[in-house]
């Protein structure tokens, strides 16, 4: 079925949030906006995607085309970005495992002259948005010559750990050393860089199929498996479960999860699989993303159901209850992926030719309350919104701000201290409001609340009231437009985790 592997076939806070009015749909609904919902989308680099928009631009112009893409984050009311840092065995920083990658320069190996990857990291904390580093997690490269590969590459260097295959190389998951090195060239990113989460995408085995010659490993490692394809899976099993040992060892307080293809299995092929007759990422790709959830492997999975509601081969509707119920009672939570970029394209179905068709989805996400957000594929997608179809889902679904979810394994750590509201005072364009932070951590956002009266226990615990999200420091300042006199505030502390502290002293506007 149509992924972002399909896609790239063919293709060869928000900071500072604005404040918005309470919406009527909060009460002629009864749908009661979350608090905490995951809002993000995907910056692709792979073959220049989205950024950098093409190889060889300055650092100037790279870091420039970076920011548009934040503010296109900020404008849809994102709170996250998921952004591609090594897209084929090389990298957007500094690497001692991998060289610089060349869809920065158009020469792998080369310098840029800047550090992407830093650049990135800090400047999208500056507008209160998460960074989540994307990473895949074999692929070597879009092409199938290793020769064309840089010469320090560790594929030239081990020419035993790279197969080709579809025209592509691919380093060979089923080689320990080949394992452990990949997880160390990604975890130098984790450990050495302020991110907020360790991100894979849908590749991992390319295809079912003994055209990925990986047939000398099987005869070396293989032995008490089966068969071909349970060895295949042991081997991505064990990719996802030393992940996770890695990151709860190395850097605990981050989010480590995967955006899988969104067929586990078929019902037809196992009684488990979903009402659906698609591509298997069980028996395709060797990924057992069913298990994984329940094997409590992931803090979050999310399945790229890029097929419109009613879909014959693979009906979203159906597609969403089925992966709702996987994650019920488990603590992975649950993200769908979104396909942004059929949304009015001419070449699609006629359903992705409705406006609301995202939307759409959106609303019937809420009748499942595992579902805690969205992301959205891909950043371009977002930006453009052809048939206004992004604009709709963010005026349907995004009207108040979202703090990002909070982990459950973290949730019960130390939250951030009791912050002071210093004044809420009226002046030319609003009521300006100033917090200072309390503890010693100086909080990652501040969530102002507004209401017309003095607020009540539980009136934090959704975004009903809340009119901005505002990226933290010592101290904040920021200007409602739409408060005024007799209007009450009160602001909470958010740290890295998305975990809250008490309100604030409330301050009345006189």
């Amino acid at each position: 079925m149509p992924s972002r592997r399909t896609l790239l076939k063919g293709l060869a806070l928000a900071a500072a949030a604005s404040a918005v009015p309470l919406p009527a749909y909060a009460s002629t609904t009864g749908h009661i906006p979350p608090l905490r919902q995951m809002r993000g989308m995907w910056i692709a680099s792979v073959v220049n995607i989205n950024w950098p928009s093409k190889p060889g631009l300055t650092a100037d112009e790279q870091k420039a085309e970076y920011l548009a893409w934040l503010d296109v984050a900020v404008q849809r009311k994102l709170n996250s970005v998921f952004v591609q840092i090594r897209p084929t065995a090389d990298a957007f920083w500094p690497s001692p495992f991998e060289p610089w990658s060349q869809y920065l320069t158009g020469t792998q190996g080369q310098d840029p002259g800047y550090d992407p990857l830093g650049f990135a990291v800090e400047e999208t904390h500056k507008r209160g948005l998460a960074f989540h580093a994307w990473f895949n997690p074999y692929r070597v490269s879009m092409q199938a010559d290793p020769a064309k590969l840089h010469p320090d590459h560790p594929g030239r260097k081990h020419p035993d750990w790279i197969l080709p295959f579809g025209g592509k190389l691919y380093y060979n998951p089923g080689m320990p050393e080949v394992r452990k090195f990949c997880q160390d060239a990604m975890m130098d990113a984790v450990t050495r860089y302020d991110i907020d989460g360790l991100h894979f995408d849908d590749y991992f085995y390319p295809t079912n199929t003994t055209a990925f010659d990986d047939s000398a490993a099987f005869a070396e490692h293989g032995a008490g498996f089966p068969d071909l394809a349970t060895w295949r899976r042991h081997n991505v099993d064990l990719m996802v479960q030393e992940m996770q040992q890695r990151v709860l060892e190395s850097k605990p307080e981050i989010a480590w999860g995967i955006s899988p293809s969104g067929i586990w299995r078929n019902k037809a092929s196992d009684p488990l699989g979903s009402d659906t007759n698609g591509g298997q990422s069980y028996d395709n790709l060797h990924a057992d993303t069913r298990g994984w959830v329940k094997k409590g492997w992931l803090d979050y999975i999310a399945p790229q159901l890029y097929w419109y509601i009613g879909q014959p081969p693979a009906d979203y509707s159906k597609l969403v209850p089925w992966w709702s119920d996987v994650a019920a009672g488990t603590k992975t939570q649950l993200w769908i992926g979104q396909a942004a970029y059929k949304a009015g394209d001419p070449a699609q179905a006629a359903e992705w030719q409705a406006p609301d068709e995202l939307s759409r989805h959106l609303t019937l996400n809420r009748d499942h309350p595992e579902i805690g957000g969205d992301i959205w594929y891909n950043a371009n997608d977002v930006k453009v919104d052809r048939i206004g179809s992004i604009s709709t889902a963010v005026a349907d679904h995004y009207q108040r701000p979202a703090l990002a979810p909070v982990l459950p394994r973290l949730a019960k750590g130390e939250p951030p201290r009791r912050p002071v509201l210093a004044y809420a005072l009226r002046r030319h364009g609003g009521v300006e409001v100033r917090a200072v932070a309390t503890g010693r951590d100086e909080p990652f956002v501040f969530a102002v609340f507004r209401f017309d009266r003095d607020a009540r226990s539980g009136d934090f615990a959704d975004a009903r009231h809340l009119v901005a999200v505002v990226p933290g420091d010592r101290q904040v300042r920021w200007t409602d437009p739409d408060g005024g006199r007799g209007d009450h505030y009160y602001v909470v502390a958010v740290d890295r985790a998305n975990r809250t502290s008490r309100p604030s002293n409330g301050f009345r506007v006189i």
